[in-house]
């Protein structure tokens, strides 16, 4: 599911903690490693995938040379559990255009 502009909020504060994402052969996350543990994305829940724009003319002075897309911020909004018998908690994931590394956004409980 794609969705744009009107994006999901979670109740947590922004945390912007660096996190290793293990996607399907399809795109879709498949766990987090957080905390010490890799946290399991739910199969049977859906996740939500939408992009922002980042206003880059007000945080950088110039667009870096070479690079292709400087605008699009990627988020995910997973639901995910550190063990089968663990409670169900959202993660809100987002990376930068010009960035390789995800970022946890937020927590929060799932129910």
């Amino acid at each position: 599911m794609t969705i744009t502009f009107d994006a999901p909020t979670l109740n947590a504060p922004s945390l912007n903690l660096m996190v290793d994402v293990r996607f399907t052969p399809t795109g879709t996350p498949l766990a987090v490693r957080y905390d010490g543990g890799i946290w399991t994305v739910d199969p049977e829940l859906d996740t939500m995938h939408w992009f922002t724009r980042d206003s880059w003319w007000d945080t950088r002075t110039t667009a870096p040379r070479g690079v292709g897309n400087v605008v699009d911020i990627e988020h995910w909004r997973i639901q995910v559990r550190l063990s089968s018998n663990s409670a169900l908690r959202t993660f809100l994931l987002r990376r930068d255009p010009t960035s390789t590394q995800w970022l946890l956004d937020g927590i929060d409980d799932a129910s």
